[in-house]
């Protein structure tokens, strides 16, 4: 029997799936590696440290299947978008990727934005340049680390730095290279009037694909490191939103998904490039050739709530640990102990600025509102809560632009709690649906490497013999109306604080200027 691969570089860990040719999936155990954060609003993790996890991901998946490396008919690669991995001519990493969620870049962003202007900007690459993109990044180097900036000879995102790994080869796909910034999304190239403009060599960027093109074969080299077979093709892939849609099975225009990982991505589908008029939502090219699709980021979806286990924790005395229940599912539960609207406490998710639909990444999170009344039960709550406000954000925008959608798709970690569930489809008012497959965007990649060497006809094809609608979550109107009430308080603050935010934001840089020393060095 023949199995497809697919591997996802996430933000938190790497995983490698298997889908055999009767479409059953067996997942891989997740390793992680760490975010690092030198400076208040930076984001940044070791290119090496996904190639050990993918490595370990992928050995420890062969063996639990107990096939070899012979069995693997073609792999696909995603991960997460937007990091700037800067290589020397070696193909080492000369310094730590800068993530997507870094918000150091924001000066130069106003500066490309004024240098190219803002209505061309969006007609040229679709989207208003933001910090998570991979230009600006470049830029700050330039200035900020001139020595590793003269060492760049190859720029990459985190999927293409392991494809280069286990192939030697230096390529991309469509749907990944928009969050560069330096992307035409409605004719899928390069483009060069922003390279020109910026000074970035076009030497630097990998070869551009479809998302199911094969990029190259396995080298000897990586064979021996990860149990695979030498000239096994790896297809382009994509990158995790794209990867996660076909996934889920959000393949044709009116399909709209919501995605709670680490940020929250609400994607949408299209037959034809669409952009926001200001470039404050993202265009991109979808992972099937001729589509296209327009996203909304909430940069701390899951991630706030993971914030909230790491500094609070699930418990105060640890129990329901020896029940076997894990920590969100706990943290669900204490939530659903306190009241709808966590009794007049709202929290702002901004932990790490925002993109949808502000783009500003001074953003800055935090209750309002707190009593001496509230409890662990009301912070937990008001977490969830504030998530599912700033998701409805992001979801009314998509829908202004492309229609508004029967049906969301609900996917990721955060969609597995019942409870969180209910509390966005009563904050949006709308119906939610699960599918049956829960590795999204790593089932994804392995479709498109099925679609790459003929497993599949199509990625539709696929989708329609393996995706089924699993549960529905349909809005209480009593509660969808009382929310609409805090929904409305929430949109308030954030225009409100929004001074003082700043301002927050200029003394903590200032603070820690002389407390981190340059990072040139390599990884």
């Amino acid at each position: 029997m023949a199995y497809l691969l697919g591997l996802d570089v996430s933000t938190a860990a790497a995983k490698a799936v298997l889908l055999d040719e009767n479409g059953r999936l067996l997942v891989g155990q997740g390793i992680e590696y760490p975010t690092n954060s030198p400076r208040p609003l930076w984001a940044e993790q070791n290119p090496r440290n996904w190639w050990r996890a993918a490595k370990a991901s992928i050995r420890q998946l062969l063996a639990r299947a107990g096939i070899s490396g012979e069995q693997v008919a073609a792999i696909g690669l995603t991960g997460h978008m937007f990091g700037m991995v800067t290589l020397d001519s070696a193909g080492e990493p000369i310094r730590p990727c800068i993530m997507w969620n870094d918000q150091r870049s924001a000066a130069q962003c106003a500066e490309i934005t004024r240098r190219i202007g803002a209505e061309r900007l969006v007609a040229l690459i679709a989207n208003a340049m933001i910090p998570g993109f991979v230009a600006p990044k470049v830029v700050w180097l330039r200035a900020q680390e001139p020595e590793a900036y003269a060492r760049i000879a190859h720029l990459l995102v985190a999927k293409d730095y392991i494809r280069y790994r286990l192939t030697g080869q230096y390529a991309t796909d469509v749907s990944d290279s928009p969050g560069t910034g330096l992307f035409d999304v409605a004719h899928r190239h390069w483009c060069q009037p922003v390279l020109d403009c910026l000074e970035i060599p076009t030497g630097w960027l990998p070869r551009c694909l479809e998302s199911h093109e094969i990029s190259g074969t396995i080298t000897p080299q990586a064979a021996e490191e990860t149990g695979l077979s030498p000239g096994t093709p790896v297809v382009a892939g994509a990158g995790d939103q794209p990867a996660q849609a076909v996934g889920s099975g959000v393949v044709r225009a009116g399909s709209i998904s919501v995605t709670i990982g680490t940020s929250g991505v609400i994607f949408a589908a299209a037959a034809q490039p669409v952009m926001h008029p200001q470039g404050l939502l993202h265009g991109c090219c979808h992972a099937i050739p001729d589509t296209w699709c327009l996203m909304g980021t909430v940069m701390s979806a899951g991630g706030a709530l993971r914030w909230y286990r790491d500094v609070i924790g699930p418990t105060a005395d640890g129990s329901g640990a020896a029940r076997g229940a894990g920590p969100y599912d706990l943290l669900a539960a204490e939530a659903a102990g306190a009241p709808l609207g966590s009794e007049g406490l709202i929290f702002l998710p901004y932990l790490t600025g925002e993109r949808t639909p502000y783009v500003d990444p001074c953003a800055r999170g935090g209750w309002i509102g707190l009593t001496a009344r509230h409890g662990r039960s009301h912070l937990v709550r008001a977490v969830m809560e504030g998530v599912a406000f700033a998701l409805r954000d992001g979801v009314e925008m998509i829908e202004a632009q492309c229609g508004k959608a029967l049906e969301i798709l609900v996917s990721g970690g955060g969609a597995r709690s019942p409870f969180w569930r209910q509390v966005m489809a009563d904050v949006w008012g709308r119906e939610l649906v699960t599918v049956n497959e829960t590795e999204g965007a790593a089932l994804g990649a392995a479709i498109l490497a099925g679609v790459g060497v003929g497993v599949f006809g199509s990625v539709g094809a696929a989708c329609s013999d393996l995706v089924h609608v699993c549960t529905r979550t349909q809005p209480i109107p009593r509660q969808a109306e009382a929310y609409a009430a805090f929904y409305a308080v929430y949109r308030d603050l954030y225009r409100e604080l929004k001074s003082a935010n700043n301002r927050l934001s200029s003394l903590a840089q200032r603070s820690g200027d002389g407390d981190v020393p340059s990072r040139a060095a390599s990884p």
